[in-house]
């Protein structure tokens, strides 16, 4: 069952403002990088392996002397969107927020991995909008409900089965599971370190970059 397809654009509250351009261009720091940029968006399920793949992708891209940065979205809701609960609305301002932040990373010349388990389609589809078509690269991190129960490596499925964590993605609330994402990593047929291979692979295929 999908959800809804699409979230409307809040209005800004702000007035008077005009957006200021950069005497420096995206493709003159990548020209100082070595390298281009882009944003590798991972969504799965919780215990799926989202945040191990994309810390081993950062590792990995930093032994290539590519400059990267992981937004983990437990890390991201200990700061930025600490204001944010897990409701529908709170979880639809959570990943714009997301993809606002990842849009300056890739203005930046960078490669930003954002692992998060973003289980609405038309909010994913609304951060995709942000970018260049070829800057943002869907990728599932595809695990079975019943393996990530099984999993559940930090005890949150367990809660949301005896009704502790309500709306809780799988269980109480749906998933939307990407329709046609860039790369699928099915993490019960492969290992970290495959999973990782195929990213670089992609964005040296792709992207030069790995």
């Amino acid at each position: 069952m999908k959800t809804s397809s699409a979230r409307e654009t809040k209005p800004h509250k702000s007035s008077n403002i005009t957006w200021s351009n950069s005497i420096v261009t995206r493709e003159e720091r990548c020209a100082l990088n070595k390298h281009g940029s882009c944003a590798l968006w991972l969504t799965g399920l919780s215990g799926s392996g989202k945040s191990t793949i994309a810390f081993a992708i950062e590792k990995e891209l930093y032994r290539h002397h590519i400059n990267s940065y992981v937004l983990d979205g437990d890390n991201i809701r200990h700061g930025l969107n600490r204001d944010l609960a897990f409701t529908e609305e709170d979880r639809a301002e959570n990943i714009r927020r997301i993809g606002e932040v990842s849009k300056l990373f890739v203005d930046a010349g960078m490669v930003v991995i954002a692992a998060f388990i973003s289980p609405n389609e038309g909010d994913r589809a609304t951060v995709k909008e942000l970018f260049l078509p070829h800057d943002f690269i869907e990728i599932y991190i595809k695990c079975s409900l019943e393996e990530c129960e099984r999993r559940d490596p930090k005890g949150l499925y367990r809660q949301a089965r005896n009704g502790s964590i309500p709306n809780f993605t799988g269980i109480s609330a749906p998933y939307d599971v990407p329709v046609n994402p860039a790369i699928t990593i099915d993490t019960e047929q492969l290992s970290v370190e495959q999973a990782v291979q195929l990213v670089l692979d992609y964005l040296k295929l792709r992207h030069d970059i790995a």
